[in-house]
């Protein structure tokens, strides 16, 4: 005769558990796509002993932003940037050989100057249609809106020679001054 054995209850190994769920939370952080900020695309100049070039006032055309996130541009106060893409467009270029305007694209700066306290936005939105009104003027001479001018590839030798050809003689200069102190 058999003898029976007591009816064991199945238990479950805990120890494994935690195995598992350590498994399961570097599963989770690998496979996850964390957003990051790409923040500005500047490319910085080389740490030296900065000198100062001396620029013609003709040839500056100054941009300065307050603490109140006001603008002084060209000595005029402004709320509203409307209208300022051209306006560095014809500054920069200079069709009529105006005496007020820039002697020559090639000696044209933008100069872009903050006091501390003023946003950042602020002094992005500037940034931004400064380089907007570059790319228009680059686009022009080939015959390219702006934003197909910033996707050509430089890698392909067709649009690298028109990326060239688009920006002979015109360099895109703008001097980003150092901030001042709020008074």
């Amino acid at each position: 005769m058999k003898l029976k054995r007591p009816k064991s209850e199945p238990k479950v190994s805990a120890g494994s558990m935690a195995d598992i769920a350590f498994l399961l939370l570097i599963f989770f952080l690998v496979s996850t796509s964390l957003l990051q900020d790409k923040g500005l695309m500047l490319q910085l100049p080389p740490d030296v002993e900065p000198t100062e070039t001396p620029v013609n006032e003709r040839n500056l055309f100054k941009v300065l932003i307050n603490s109140k996130n006001e603008y002084l541009i060209e000595g005029q106060v402004r709320t509203d940037l409307s209208g300022l893409v051209e306006e560095i467009k014809t500054f920069v270029q200079n069709p009529s050989s105006n005496p007020t305007l820039s002697e020559k694209p090639e000696k044209a700066v933008i100069s872009i100057k903050a006091q501390r306290g003023a946003h950042y936005t602020s002094f992005i939105s500037i940034l931004d249609l400064v380089k907007e009104s570059y790319y228009q003027m680059y686009g022009e001479r080939v015959g390219l809106t702006s934003d197909e001018f910033r996707k050509l590839r430089k890698s392909n030798p067709s649009e690298l020679a028109l990326y060239q050809k688009a920006r002979i003689g015109l360099p895109m200069n703008i001097s980003i001054a150092n901030p001042d102190q709020i008074k």
